[in-house]
């Protein structure tokens, strides 16, 4: 099995991980949950009160760098 490359949003290709950070509630729910996954708990956490930030954040991440890096301490 290949190792992930960092730019899967809960595994899936980047075009499929793009369309779903597209639209504003499975961003932030997928968003939520990515962090969760990757221990970064207290992201995970503000994520679900400062959703629509984390979400617009995230979608900037992910055009510029193909991955969710900002924001997942």
């Amino acid at each position: 099995m290949a190792k992930s490359q960092g730019y899967e949003f809960l595994k899936a290709s980047f075009i499929v991980s793009l369309i779903l950070a597209i639209i504003p509630i499975t961003g932030w729910v997928c968003g939520v949950i990515e962090r969760f996954t990757r221990g970064a708990i207290i992201t995970g956490i503000l994520n679900i009160f400062f959703g629509f930030v984390f979400w617009i954040i995230g979608l900037i991440d992910m055009i510029i760098n193909k991955k969710i890096s900002w924001l997942v301490i």
